[in-house]
């Protein structure tokens, strides 16, 4: 039969960062050796002491369906994480998904009506459009590249573009795919127009053990005024190398969190029983060591990368978080993308997909041999 698909499917593109990445399976499927900086994933191991607690969770019996919004234990450690960030959290305001990107989705759908405005910090991760898109959302959005990629600077624009009929802004710091960490003093500016507009926030953390040269991360949930208008989402696949099993989870006031239920126990119905219980394990403080490591391990990386670039005369803006770097290439960055895969073998996205054109996102999720291998191969086929 031919279907007739739905209008709000027909919205959205596919993900641009997997389908560069879908593209390099396919030429190492074909033999050719690719180095893959196109998507954030850690390249280390899950900490075996969260690997260990999901075995014995799975020996103990815990394969079941959950409480829809999560098990106890995990939401009461989820909440105590966000108390120590200076977040105002209980329990029962945290909803416990499968993915940091699920916890967007539920929120997106909750808070959004058909032409409701959403205003975008760009350049801004690529799904952030697609779910509000899919919500039926209009977009605004305020340009950072110009910038350096700092929010501060641009609070006036960010004053010209928010207004009374704005109903939810987006912030996600550190940013992918800039890396950039936002200042508090930027922080307040999205805190005093929110306040003063009357506008929801999403803080999207899920970076936030991943900062920089003495950067710490400030919960925008935590500023005077924010408690009742934050949807604070962050999940556990950067910070504890965890993207394969699916771990997330949003806080927010209990009435948007009564909402926001409804919608994911009619969708996920809950996240995996034993994967939660590695949940608990991955907050607690045996895993700070380990994490600590992998964040140095980012920041050694970006050093080394910035240096390299600039030996071929390639000014780039230093990240202060995650692990992603803004690479200035041709105007067509869609066309340079595909041209250094191909010729190069390298995979990076275009800056386009994050509204950023004539830029190309590097991940540096990946060992220093490969990031070596992966600026002389682009030297050498005159892609920098």
């Amino acid at each position: 039969m031919n279907f007739e698909f739905s209008e709000r499917v027909g919205r959205v593109e596919p993900s641009a960062t997997l389908a560069i990445s879908n593209l390099a399976s396919e030429l190492e499927a074909q033999g050719e050796d690719v180095v893959d900086l196109s998507v954030g994933a850690p390249d280390f191991p899950t900490p075996e002491n969260i690997v260990q607690a999901a075995k014995d969770a799975m020996d103990a019996g815990h394969t079941g369906y959950t409480s829809s919004n999560g098990i106890p234990e995990l939401k009461e450690a989820i909440a105590e994480k966000l108390r120590g960030n200076g977040v105002s959290a209980e329990a029962d305001e945290v909803i416990v998904t499968p993915g940091g990107k699920q916890a967007l989705y539920e929120t997106f759908q909750t808070l959004i009506d058909d032409g409701d405005e959403v205003v975008l910090l760009d350049p801004a991760w690529v799904s952030y459009e697609a779910m509000v898109k899919l919500a039926g959302g209009s977009l605004k959005r305020v340009d950072l590249a110009q910038h350096d990629f700092r929010l501060e600077p641009a609070l006036d624009e960010l004053a010209d573009t928010v207004s009374d009929e704005t109903k939810l802004l987006v912030v996600n710091s550190p940013s992918n795919p800039t890396g950039g960490v936002f200042s508090d003093e930027a922080l307040e500016g999205v805190r005093d127009l929110a306040v003063e507009h009357d506008i929801a926030v999403i803080s999207d953390e899920i970076y936030e053990r991943i900062t920089y040269d003495g950067f710490e991360h400030t919960s925008l949930g935590s500023l005077d005024g924010m408690e009742d208008r934050t949807i604070t989402i962050n999940g556990f696949s950067k910070a504890f190398s965890m993207t394969g099993w699916r771990l997330g989870y949003l806080h927010a006031p209990s009435d948007l969190i009564a909402q926001a239920g409804k919608l994911h126990s009619h969708s996920v119905s809950c996240a995996v029983n034993f994967v939660q219980h590695a949940g608990v394990e991955a907050l607690s403080e045996r895993t700070d060591d380990t994490v600590e490591e992998m964040r140095e391990a980012f920041e050694g990386r970006r050093d080394m990368l910035v240096d390299l670039l600039a030996e071929h005369d390639v000014d780039v803006a230093v990240p202060k978080g995650a692990f992603y770097m803004m690479l200035p290439v041709d105007d067509d960055d869609q066309a340079w993308c595909e041209g250094a895969i191909q010729d190069a073998k390298v995979a990076t996205v275009p800056g386009s997909a994050f509204n950023a054109p004539g830029y190309a996102r590097i991940s540096y999720a990946a060992s220093e041999e490969r990031l070596r291998e992966a600026v002389e191969r682009l030297a050498e086929h005159d892609y920098i």
